[in-house]
């Protein structure tokens, strides 16, 4: 097991620093364990210019449980689990997080963005105080986690701006002490052209075409052609009053040939051509923070009391 991508961390935490932006490296199990990874987030953490959040790959976190013929191949969701193996594989990853960096984990970021209600009750229960799983407007259903589960989750339907999730119904808005930050999504142009990205489907050439050319939705996600798409994002979100833009980048897409997204040395050099020009759209409309932060002030202006 490797992690040659914590390498590459540190140019991009530069880059945060030098536009005021403040990340949360959502942790999992293998960069937990890597001794680079673990100098670089100490290193951030002494500074107080960054903050470590919890991500979990239930198919490879201890405790090791197999659920299918082959998890490595499979990806099982967390969610395909039984609740006593959920809850003991946060047990293990929020305890080995907490003892290696010092600091209690509160914010978090299921894999493969796989939510329901008896994972964010396990994370209210663990302490946990911000979840950042929801993309509003997708739908992960297409997805397969363990054979004759029912894939990822849908979230077309829910909220876009942030909301204490409803542990009954996690795609409303409640009372529980969960804030739900969702990913900064929007739907694009041309609602016309649903019916036939349903009938081409997303695994057909001409469907992978269509899906390329007029993507559904724009995260505010690099994927090297995007740049306008993501300025439009932090633009329309500022004229529209939202108190926050989510941004979101694996750490393999900062490594040349870590990811098929940007795959050589020129790919990564063009990223953060990028990556300069959404930080410098987002001074002066919006205030980096971590989401430790941003729940706290969101808490503050909401008049809701959280623990500290």
């Amino acid at each position: 097991m490797t992690c040659e991508n914590a390498r590459f961390l540190p140019r991009f935490q530069a880059l945060c620093e030098r536009f005021g932006q403040r990340p949360t490296y959502l942790t999992n199990y293998e960069m937990a364990t890597s001794p680079a990874y673990v100098d670089f987030a100490r290193d951030v953490l002494a500074r107080k210019t960054g903050e470590v959040g919890m991500h979990l790959h239930a198919w490879n976190s201890p405790p090791i449980e197999p659920l299918t013929a082959d998890d490595n191949a499979h990806h099982p969701y967390l969610i395909d689990y039984p609740d006593a193996v959920m809850r003991d594989k946060i047990a293990f990853i929020t305890g080995l997080l907490e003892d290696t960096f010092g600091v209690k984990m509160i914010s978090h970021r299921a894999g493969r963005w796989a939510m329901d209600g008896r994972y964010a009750r396990l994370l209210v229960e663990f302490g946990y105080r911000i979840d950042c799983s929801v993309t509003p407007h997708v739908s992960w259903r297409h997805l397969p986690g363990a054979p004759g589960g029912g894939g990822g989750s849908d979230y077309r339907d829910f909220p876009d701006r942030p909301y204490w999730m409803d542990l009954d119904d996690i795609g409303r808005p409640g009372d529980s002490p969960l804030l739900e930050v969702p990913m900064t999504i929007a739907r694009n142009g041309g609602a016309w052209l649903d019916p036939l990205r349903q009938a081409l489907g997303r695994s057909s050439l001409p469907g992978r075409v269509l899906h390329r050319a007029a993507p559904p939705v724009h995260w505010l996600r690099p994927i090297g052609r995007n740049r306008k798409a993501m300025i439009r994002l932090i633009e329309t979100a500022a004229l529209q009053g939202r108190p926050y833009v989510e941004f979101m980048l694996h750490s393999s897409e900062f490594m040349p040939g870590g990811s098929p997204t940007f795959p050589t040395a020129q790919s990564i050099e063009r990223l953060y051509d990028d990556l300069e020009a959404v930080f410098s759209a987002a001074q002066g409309k919006f205030q980096g923070a971590t989401l430790g932060e941003f729940t706290t002030d969101f808490a503050r202006e909401s008049g809701m009391k959280i623990a500290c």
